[in-house]
């Protein structure tokens, strides 16, 4: 009997695992525990099943199962994050999640037991394959610096759920080897391939990267990095958060422009993921609208979607903030739900996690709340460049600019080309400025902002307050003009909501700067 899954084939007369670079060494309980997940694909399986079926009913500890689950993981590509193939059901048990093709007839196994007996499907996700670096140096003790830096970007990048990466275990196979890209896309099964290089010069260290399209070989993004030998593990680490900061908005780009482009008859959830994403993102009561029905027509193709429930609750932020709520009541209800919904399913999902947050810090109004879920996704994934924008925003509220800065400063250094964080993040320092008193340094970032986005109450709110108490009055005053073209009855009252901050002295302060610029009780 043989077990066709991904790039892999479980041989059961033989006990042999096999993928791309050839047979795989696992335990034999390894290999007993994975023939039963997918002999049982079908259903969850409990872990009362697992030990009645490979350790024969004996007792064994929750961590020597936990250890065997990981290696099953290892062996397949998987993690515990990613969860690709073995998906763990909380309070449920765990089941095998990969698309199976046995092969039962004697006959029929033998000829396919040159494994892969042809190119892999692509995923129904974005695809890619961090290939090992190339030493240019001509010093092979540089080597396990290049490896282990690819080693950490493929760990990052699977940290990140929308993303199918290929496991370091295949994508090594071709270390040391000139093979065409087109090539590795077709044998691994992926749409974008990510290589590099290695150069030491004296005590530098230059490293390059380039993302490219597997199909055609089409350059996406190129990069590089140069740093000192004697600070190499943190060169390492930042050239880890540079490339994931840099490739994952690219990716997420590309993967939208595709969905865009398909029939809307083939849609399936995560395809109304991504048009959902590119609707959000577009800052209008319309897309507003029609990113909450993509979000809610992936919900209904996949109910344990965590993102998607993660961003329909984001579409009632951004409604709250640009002021289109209609029943604040009922819609502040639905976000909570759909809120809760995504961190109930998405928790190792970091994105989930981060919309999560945020939605109850500033819709619900349970600021500790959205910041423990926002610092669990900055844990699973501290290269997702929004969850240090939404902590840097409820840093803010909860009255801890100094925090707040920081985290602003790391969002703009992971996502340093992305015009909505960059605004964002601007005007968040702003507010940290404000909070601390330096109302001069406020009212220059605010105008940073102001300048990239002329319409955004919140920046031009910041312009407005810390002006006046900055001593530059009349530049307050234009900004209240500013915010009274947007709405001429425009209140300070009317804005309190806008700004849940925690700390008594801070509201005041906001609203002596906005009734000193001008503006009404």
């Amino acid at each position: 009997m043989l077990f066709f899954f991904e790039q892999f084939v479980l041989d059961i007369a033989r006990r042999e695992l096999r993928g791309p670079a050839g047979p795989i060494s696992v335990e034999p309980q390894v290999f007993d525990l994975l023939t039963y997940l997918i002999r049982n694909r079908d259903r969850v399986v409990s872990k009362d099943d697992i030990l009645a079926a490979v350790w024969g009913g004996r007792l064994v500890s929750e961590s020597a199962l936990t250890t065997r689950i990981n290696a099953v993981r290892s062996a397949v590509g998987d993690t515990g994050n990613a969860q690709r193939l073995i998906k763990k059901l909380p309070r449920k048990g765990i089941r095998f999640a990969g698309a199976v093709r046995e092969e039962r007839d004697a006959v029929n196994a033998a000829s396919l037991l040159s494994w892969p007996p042809g190119p892999p499907a692509l995923p129904d996700r974005p695809s890619i394959a961090v290939l090992p670096f190339a030493n240019m140096s001509g010093d092979p003790d540089q080597e396990y610096f290049a490896d282990g830096m690819v080693e950490e970007i493929i760990t990052a990048l699977s940290r990140m759920r929308w993303l199918f990466v290929i496991a370091r275990n295949s994508s090594f196979a071709y270390k040391g080897r000139t093979v065409d890209v087109k090539q590795i896309g077709r044998a691994l099964g992926v749409r974008y391939v990510l290589e590099g290089s290695v150069r030491k010069s004296a005590n530098r260290v230059r490293i390059t990267g380039q993302l490219l399209e597997a199909s055609s070989g089409v350059l996406l993004w190129a990069d590089r990095f140069e740093g000192g030998l004697e600070d190499i593990f943190d060169l390492q680490d930042q050239v880890t958060a540079s490339v994931v900061g840099a490739i994952a908005p690219r990716l997420g780009q590309v993967e939208i422009d595709r969905a865009n482009h398909k029939p809307t008859e083939s849609l399936d959830a995560y395809d109304y993921f991504l048009r959902g994403m590119a609707n959000v993102h577009r800052w209008n009561r319309q897309a507003n609208n029609e990113a909450l029905r993509d979000f809610r027509c992936a919900i209904e193709r996949d109910p344990e979607f965590a993102s998607a429930y993660g961003l329909a609750a984001r579409c009632y932020s951004q409604r709250k903030a640009c002021g289109w709520m209609i029943d604040r009541r009922q819609e502040t209800a639905e976000a909570e739900r759909l809120a809760r919904l995504a961190a109930e399913f998405g928790r190792d999902d970091a994105v989930a996690l981060c919309t999560a947050g945020i939605v109850l810090a500033y819709v619900v109004g349970r600021l500790d709340e959205g910041d423990a879920l926002i610092d669990r996704a900055l844990v699973l994934n501290p290269n997702l460049a929004w969850a240090w924008v939404f902590g840097s925003w409820v840093k803010i509220w909860l009255g801890q600019p100094d925090a707040a800065t920081e985290r602003g400063a790391r969002a703009m250094r992971l996502s340093p080309n992305d015009p909505e964080v960059l605004f964002f993040m601007r005007t968040a320092t702003a507010y940290s400025h404000f909070l601390t008193g330096h109302y001069a340094e406020a009212l220059s970032w605010s105008r940073t902002a102001m300048r990239q986005q002329p319409k955004f109450v919140i920046s031009i709110c910041a312009a407005a307050a810390s002006g006046a108490l900055a001593g530059q009055l009349e530049e307050a005053q234009e900004a209240v003009e500013r915010l009274r073209e947007l709405e001429s009855e425009l209140r300070i009252s009317d804005l309190t909501e806008l700004f849940p901050f925690r700390r008594s002295d801070d509201i005041a302060r906001w609203v002596e700067g906005l009734r000193k610029a001008g503006l009404s009780d």
